[in-house]
């Protein structure tokens, strides 16, 4: 009989992401609906790092926009990061168990139909703009989240 997962991606830090993501993929292997509702930090996850803009920003957007990460493939650690060198190590241990990268696990959900929510309201707050997210994105306010949280088998928060 197939569930409802419901994850709430207020994170963006790596082993954060890489946990959500296994846990993502796991279920949809499972045959069980899996909705990802971003939002603060954890929109980092599903921002594009090749689209870009600045257009129509403030100038703290503009600046958030530079100090924040491109993406995926640039966030921290949440422990241990050490200026990236952590990072760095854990991805080469990753290499070395075979495990595939952190975009591999984010395609992976993106082809298996996982859907992608993000918070309308956090992304104006921190000037994230529709178009440069993933096209799979779906901009939704938080009562539309919690409709699709309270109609799931299981809620998880990271």
């Amino acid at each position: 009989m197939s569930k409802k997962v419901n994850l709430l991606m207020f994170s963006g830090e790596f082993d954060k992401a890489l946990a959500a993501f296994i846990l993502a993929n796991t279920a949809r292997d499972m045959k069980h609906d899996v909705t990802m509702f971003f939002t603060f930090w954890g929109l980092f996850l599903v921002k594009d790092p090749n689209k870009f803009s600045d257009e129509d920003k403030t100038t703290y957007e503009k600046l958030f926009s530079m100090m924040t990460p491109k993406g995926i493939g640039d966030l921290p650690l949440s422990k241990m990061n050490f200026a990236g060198i952590g990072k760095d190590m854990l991805k080469e241990m990753m290499l070395d168990d075979d495990t595939p990268p952190l975009s591999a696990f984010l395609k992976g959900a993106i082809n298996k139909g996982v859907k992608f929510y993000g918070c309308k309201l956090s992304m104006e707050v921190m000037g994230l703009k529709k178009e440069e997210m993933l096209d799979q994105l779906e901009v939704v306010d938080a009562k539309t989240y919690m409709e699709d949280a309270l109609a799931s088998d299981m809620q998880l928060f990271i």
